[in-house]
Parts: C-alpha cells; sequence; structure tokens
C-alpha cells in the first residue's frame, strides 16, 4: 500500500502483456501434460472489473483427475501501478510432488515469486527437503545474489511460514531486462518440476486421504490469510470480496472432491 500511494498513476501495459504471457506460457504447459477442465464456477470471470472501473482482472481454473486446482488469473489496473498475475499448480494426490506456484506483480515495482509448495512438513521430513529442495538450492542462492533482486518479505506471518527454503518472493525495477532475468530463471525451475513429475512415486491409496485434507488446507489458508486482501476488499466491497476469495481458494472444487469421497 505504500508502493501504490507513492506511485499511483504508472502504466504498467507492457509488463502485463509480457508477464502475463509468461505464465500463459506455463499454464498451456501443464495443460498439455494432464487432462483438465474449466471449472464451471469460474463462468462468466473471463473478463470482470470492479463498479468503479477501478481494478479489472480474468479468472480460470481448471481441474481434473491429477490437478486439483489449475488458476490462470490476473487483477489490477494496467494503467495505475497495480498487478497481480498468477499461474498456480495444485496437483491431486496420486503423488507427493510439490505444488508449484508462479506470481508476477507490479507495486509499481516488479514483483517475482516461484515456489515449490511442500506437500510435507519439512521440519519433520529431511528425505523430502532433500529430494525436491536440495535440486532448487544452486539456483536459489544463484538468484539471491542478483544485486538487481531485493528479497520481500511479507507482512503476514502465515505466508512467510508456508514458504519453503528455495521459494523465490523478490521485488526489482520494472524493466524488460529484470523480467526476463525471471524468465530465464523459470526455465529450468518449470523443466525441474516437471522431471519430477515423470519421476514420481505413486502415493499408496491408503494415504491420499490424509494428504487431499493437508493439501486442501493449505491452498484455503493461503488465500484466506493473505494480507493483500485487504485491497480487493476495500475495492470491490465485502460481499463481492468474499465470493472471489471462494472463487480463488477453490471452495466449490473441494466440497466436490470432499463430497465423492
Amino acid at each position: 500500500m505504500d508502493f501504490l500511494s507513492e506511485n499511483p498513476q504508472v502504466d504498467v501495459s507492457a509488463a502485463w502483456e509480457s508477464c502475463w504471457g509468461i505464465q500463459t506460457g506455463i499454464v498451456d504447459r501443464v495443460r498439455e501434460r494432464f487432462p483438465v477442465e474449466l471449472h464451471p464456477s469460474c463462468a462468466g470471470r473471463e473478463y470482470y472489473t470492479s463498479p468503479d472501473g477501478a481494478m479489472e482482472g480474468s479468472f480460470k481454473a481448471y481441474s481434473g483427475q491429477d490437478v486439483s486446482w489449475l488458476v490462470h488469473s490476473w487483477i489490477g489496473n494496467r494503467k495505475a501501478s497495480i498487478l497481480d498475475i498468477n499461474a498456480t499448480v495444485f496437483l491431486g494426490q496420486r503423488t507427493r510432488v510439490p505444488h508449484l506456484a508462479v506470481i508476477f506483480g507490479t507495486i509499481p515495482r516488479l514483483f517475482f515469486y516461484a515456489e515449490y509448495t511442500p506437500r510435507v512438513d519439512l521440519r519433520v521430513n529431511p528425505k523430502y527437503l532433500q529430494r525436491y529442495y536440495e535440486p532448487a538450492n544452486a539456483d536459489y542462492l544463484e538468484f539471491q545474489g542478483n544485486p538487481a533482486f531485493t528479497q520481500y518479505v511479507s507482512h503476514g506471518a502465515y505466508l512467510r511460514a508456508l514458504m519453503s527454503p528455495v521459494c523465490i518472493s523478490h521485488t526489482a525495477e520494472l524493466t524488460d531486462a529484470n523480467i526476463e532475468t525471471c524468465e530465464q530463471y523459470l526455465e529450468g525451475f518449470l523443466d525441474r518440476w516437471f522431471g519430477w513429475l515423470d519421476e514420481a512415486e505413486p502415493v499408496p491409496e491408503e494415504e491420499r486421504m490424509a494428504q487431499r485434507q493437508f493439501d486442501f488446507a493449505v491452498r484455503e489458508l493461503g488465500y484466506r490469510l493473505d494480507p493483500m486482501n485487504v485491497l480487493p476488499k476495500r475495492i470491490f466491497g465485502e460481499d463481492e470480496f468474499n465470493r472471489m476469495l471462494e472463487l480463488r481458494i477453490g471452495s466449490e472444487q473441494i466440497r466436490e472432491a470432499l463430497a465423492d469421497g
């Protein structure tokens, strides 16, 4: 909010086009691998605006057997500083490969977030950490050392607790070069994740229900406890914000999955 109050009218349309294109490529790659369908709850959200026209956006979410909730969305104002662009993959429970989250934003500085969301408590699962986080550690440390980028620390204690040891959460000047740096980082980041999917061992049937409960809890709490919720609530009003929040979480899809057993 401090950034926005200081820079309320920066045109970020060009950044939106670049970052949205990167995110679209990620989502298309996931959809090519997994059969998913657009969830009915997203009807009418291909493009929307706030009542006063101050915010606009798009929300699409897909679901299937191996992907519980694939989100491709953005919200913001391309003429006035702020953007939040998301490609998020919450996997099904047939494997324990980490979920995937890639976020671009403008505040109006560039914000970049790239994460393998853990499927277990890393503090008591060192083998899981060794398998999925040690391979990414060198690239993380190299990015961390890039002088063009500054680590972004969330105001929300829960969101900080949610982050893995290799979570990229950084800001930089909003330039084509810095967006390109993020895109280059994502090449190895995504290839590694898809490689894990190729090599994944199946989760035993008797353990999948507990895994699903863990996954759904992480998915819901991450959205409900996001300190940035204050912005859409202020602009859209509490009722519409609550509807948007349930859509982001995929609450309807969660209820359907639980009802199916």
